[in-house]
């Protein structure tokens, strides 16, 4: 059961993403993890009214745009806290990337998180704007139909694991809740909802997975299933005060829960010159000599975060410097 639906009070495409702020209805952003007193379900809840803020901020969205975007980095973190261990070093820690690469308007949508709770995302028409009769967004049109690809990496493994699922519902959670129980083989519910203030002002976001570990009995899924199905919708909680540990004390009724360890998720974006660079390496040598030629800069901007990178003629010469290394003799 997947629940979770963003009502802003207005769709107006025109309004300014970049003075986003949090909610003040939701305290700090937290990520908590726990499981079961019998130890055969797990829950993750997540309350990121500041990280969506921020991630928004950082280029002009549409309410529709920006609504898909928070669900699906906050959908990408649910999934990728607790794959490896906290204290994991760097060549340990997994990545998750979720790639919903829809045939609707908005575009393609891709997000990256890791087990340290950092995500990053990016919506292809970040302008796109389409909503329902009641003003909610029309997240499921806006994205369409295709494949979702999901992909798993640690730097120390030889290659990254891929999975693929049809977008079924375009709800963001709805697909990702197929994706974990048909590609990962592992029951799952996933809720996942954003709202926003009159004029797109301030921002709340929250969500869950809950998911059934080995030894879940029926009994088990039958008392998750009633907690899921009785939660308000998340737009609703959202307009209230609201902590991370309210949704799990809410959906763990009957089922008790063990120490929760508690993470705090941040936007990060890993971007830098020479990885800009590096996406000029794309171009032929003719493009590039013509760049150096014409003895100006090229401005790069990264598409997660919206940074720019000035690039100058000497920097673009390297890059036919070591093309020139490479070529045969």
């Amino acid at each position: 059961m997947v629940r979770g639906m963003a009502s802003p009070d207005n769709a107006d495409a025109r309004v300014d993403s970049t003075r986003l702020v949090a909610s003040p209805h939701t305290g700090a952003d937290r990520l908590i993890r726990t499981i079961s007193d019998a130890g055969t379900i797990a829950i993750k809840t997540l309350v990121a009214s500041e990280l969506v803020a921020e991630a928004l901020r950082r280029r002009h969205f549409a309410p529709t745009a920006g609504d898909a975007l928070g669900r699906a980095m906050m959908g990408a973190l649910l999934i990728a806290v607790g794959s490896a261990a906290d204290d994991a070093d760097e060549a340990n820690v997994e990545s998750v990337q979720l790639q919903f690469r829809g045939d609707g308007p908005l575009g393609s949508l891709t997000t990256i998180a890791d087990s340290r709770a950092r995500v990053r995302g990016t919506v292809q028409h970040p302008e796109h704007s389409q909503v329902l009769r009641d003003g909610s967004p029309d997240i499921a049109r806006s994205i369409g139909q295709g494949p979702l690809n999901v992909v798993r990496h640690r730097p120390r493994w030889r290659s990254p694991y891929t999975g693929t699922v049809p977008l079924v519902s375009g709800e963001v959670a709805g697909d990702l809740t197929l994706y974990l129980t048909e590609s990962e083989q592992t029951p799952s519910a996933m809720g996942l909802g954003v709202a926003f203030g009159p004029g797109m002002s301030d921002v709340a976001a929250c969500g869950f997975l809950i998911q059934a570990l080995p030894g879940a009995s029926d009994e088990d899924l039958t008392i998750v299933e009633e907690n899921v199905q009785g939660l308000p919708g998340l737009a609703t909680l959202l307009g209230a005060p609201l902590e991370p540990d309210d949704l799990v004390d809410r959906l763990m009724i009957g089922l008790g829960t063990r120490e929760r360890h508690t993470m705090t998720p941040r936007f990060h974006c890993p971007c830098s010159a020479d990885r800009a660079l590096r996406t000029l390496a794309l171009l032929d040598r003719a493009e590039l000599e013509e760049l150096v030629g014409g003895a100006t800069s090229q401005e790069v901007v990264c598409d997660f975060c919206g940074k720019a990178y000035d690039l100058g003629p000497d920097r673009i010469a390297t890059l036919l410097a070591v093309e020139g290394e490479a070529a045969p003799r």
